[in-house]
């Protein structure tokens, strides 16, 4: 029989990536707790999987600096220090910033409008009192920029330094989590560098988006 055009093929996930997937998700949400052992019997069975896929979600969960294995004796979540977010906001924030200089060469008028989208979401997700979903649309937003600029690497490695940095804001602020209307002028600032063309001032006000929260987040904890 013939297959219609507009068939979408349903996502389909491994053993392996929906365990990785909810390991994931439970440590960066402090589910699982830093320094907690896990067991990988009691993660298979309530994920409703065997041992294996349980074990190999540790060893890419372990590169991605979220687990530390000790072969034959035991795994546990990593601990995170207050410090390390002095080295991971600066790092995200270089990378953000060249991602917003490379995207005010190659941003269009269509993506310059989903991106005064997403600051209306986000600054309305802070003045009705809505954290955690202004942290996601604050990550949407510069997750879109950064796809704009067109640089695998870059992509690559900010994704990596966010899951830590989305582990930070809930493990540690959990309900006092905050965000300021100071991050949706930012933005604005952003969106008009972009829309100019103006790489080097693109630049400069993503990068001040990212190191001043990490004075108000270091100040919190």
């Amino acid at each position: 029989m013939p297959i219609p055009p507009n068939f979408s093929t349903p996502i389909r996930m491994s053993a392996k990536e929906r365990a990785l997937s909810q390991i994931q998700r439970w440590i960066i949400e402090g589910t699982l707790q830093p320094g907690e052992k896990l067991i990988d019997a009691e993660l298979a069975e309530s994920l409703a999987v065997s041992r294996t896929p349980i074990r190999e979600a540790f060893q890419l969960l372990e590169v991605q600096g979220l687990v530390s294995m000790h072969p034959g004796k035991e795994t546990r979540v990593t601990l995170i220090e207050k410090d390390d977010i002095l080295k991971l906001y600066p790092t995200l924030g270089v990378l953000h910033a060249l991602a917003a200089e490379y995207a005010a060469k190659l941003i269009t008028a269509q993506q310059i409008e989903l991106l005064r989208e997403l600051n209306a979401r986000f600054r309305q997700a802070i003045e009705t009192g809505q954290p955690y979903q202004a942290m996601e649309v604050d990550e949407q937003f510069h997750n879109l920029i950064v796809e704009v600029s067109d640089n695998a690497y870059i992509a690559s490695f900010s994704a990596s330094l966010q899951i830590h940095i989305r582990r930070f804001k809930y493990v540690f602020l959990q309900q006092r989590l905050t965000a300021t209307l100071a991050s949706a002028a930012e933005h604005d600032e952003v969106i008009r560098a972009l829309e100019q063309g103006d790489g080097e001032a693109a630049s400069a006000a993503m990068k001040q988006n990212l190191i001043r929260p990490m004075h108000e987040l270091y100040a919190l904890i």
